[in-house]
């Protein structure tokens, strides 16, 4: 069948973001091959009428709700593996984050279906969705054709874009799942979507990043003083280097295996421009990097480059922006 369906995953009542950009995304493709977009859900009380049909203004008809630990992966592959084989649906698809490739990735594995990960954009052609892949450091671009009764994308965090379109509230449908033996192994303690501190460099506007040029933890203190005199909507994000080494939280990393940004300004201090962040943040209006290494590859595709010490540089520029926004 054309209908294609969208795992939501939801937190402390709200979808998530990424889930919300599927929807919509998945809106338009079924549109697009005479289908419908339908939703899953999965979750306990909390999981409301409101909550779950709230999915239905970003173009989802219908949506699925199952009774379950949400944030735990295998609950979801054997609900959507029900709604699935009960109801034919051809594609499921899921937006970025470390539960929708999981999620993904066992229900390939349970359905003996073909997936595509890591995907930036999807279209109809004869009838079929194809799925796009950058490759080779995001150098080249690879097609996704699916040969299985049912094909699985996964797309990259911010990959596509939430668009309010829905006719409202999406009829809902409370499905009775056997749980496999594999999701009884595993009991939800505590979740972690914020993995540290409550960061939100996805909405930034301005982004102030730093790498394992600025030395220590403490560099930090200089990031943060530059995103607060920018004010507004500015953010301090990290490498996975300095994540990994415990200078700040996963929350706030930019990367292949964090977050994919696109802000207004995105000012790089002390990191070396690696592909594996750059494919993170390389979608930036306005990129400035501040590095004393004049061979650093982050100059490459940088829009100013300042080739210095940071611990001098970054302060001065502290200074000047307050100066320039009166204090």
């Amino acid at each position: 069948m054309a209908n294609i369906l969208v795992y939501a995953l939801h937190y402390e009542g709200a979808i998530n973001k990424n889930s919300l950009g599927a929807v919509s995304e998945g809106a338009r493709l079924a549109s697009e091959l005479g289908g419908e977009c339908h939703a899953i859900v999965v979750g306990g009380d909390d999981l409301t009428d409101e909550l779950a049909g709230s999915v239905g203004a970003y173009g989802a008809t219908k949506v699925y709700r199952a009774k379950g630990p949400e944030g735990l992966a295998q609950p979801v592959v054997d609900a959507m593996a029900k709604v699935i084989a009960d109801n034919g649906h051809g594609y499921a698809l899921f937006g970025g984050g470390l539960l929708g490739f999981e999620v993904g990735a066992g229900l390939a594995a349970r359905l003996g279906a073909g997936v595509a990960m890591e995907v930036t954009a999807v279209r109809a052609e004869g009838g079929k969705l194809v799925a796009e892949r950058p490759i080779l450091g995001d150098s080249a671009i690879s097609e996704i054709n699916f040969r299985s009764d049912v094909g699985i994308i996964i797309g990259r965090l911010n990959a596509f874009e939430t668009t309010e379109g829905g006719s409202g509230a999406a009829a809902i449908e409370d499905v009775d799942v056997e749980p496999s033996p594999q999701a009884q192994q595993a009991t939800m303690v505590q979740r972690g979507e914020q993995r540290g501190a409550d960061v939100d460099i996805e909405g930034a506007d301005v982004l102030i990043a730093g790498g394992r040029g600025l030395g220590k933890a403490e560099g930090f203190e200089l990031v943060e003083a530059l995103a607060k005199a920018f004010g507004g909507n500015s953010a301090v994000a990290a490498t996975r280097a300095v994540v990994d080494a415990g200078w700040y939280p996963y929350a706030a990393q930019i990367g292949q295996t964090g977050k994919t940004v696109a802000p207004k300004l995105y000012l790089a201090a002390g990191i070396s421009g690696a592909i594996q962040h750059k494919v993170g943040m390389q979608s930036a209006e306005n990129i400035v990097a501040i590095n004393k290494d004049a061979n650093a590859p982050i100059f490459e595709f940088s829009d100013l480059g300042i080739v210095g010490d940071l611990n001098k540089i970054v302060p001065k520029l502290t200074e000047a922006i307050k100066a320039k926004k009166g204090g």
